[in-house]
């Protein structure tokens, strides 16, 4: 079993920035891909970025030059950097954890934070 704590949400002008973190716990020798997932009221819950062991990232085109995941394994944290937020990207961002690699847009895996709520304001 794996844990998830995330954290680092709040409400922000537009173009602010915002730092998401993601603590791992339990068996996470046995996870390669991380990711952060949003969703928005009414909307599908998407992938917005993920990560592997190996410092493959990956991002959702909207977010391309204005997110960056990174992960910090001596403190088993991913962290999502958003910098120039727009309104649009207001949603609920959940961490995950465990999916394979090259699927995660379709199939996340099967852990997950609670969640943490991100506004911005225009």
């Amino acid at each position: 079993q794996v844990q998830l704590v995330d954290s680092g949400g709040g409400l922000v002008q537009a173009g602010g920035s915002l730092r998401l973190s993601c603590a791992a716990s339990g068996s996470i020798f046995s996870i390669n891909a991380m990711g952060w997932y949003r969703q928005a009221p009414g909307k599908q819950r998407e992938l917005v970025a993920a990560i592997t062991s190996g410092g493959i990232t990956d991002y959702e085109d909207s977010v391309k030059g204005r997110f960056t995941i990174s992960r910090a394994d001596a403190k088993n944290t991913v962290y999502l950097q958003m910098n120039s937020l727009e309104a649009e990207d207001t949603a609920v961002y959940y961490c995950n954890a465990g999916g394979i690699w090259g699927t995660l847009r379709s199939r996340p895996g099967p852990y997950w934070g609670q969640g943490t709520q991100v506004t911005v304001s225009s």
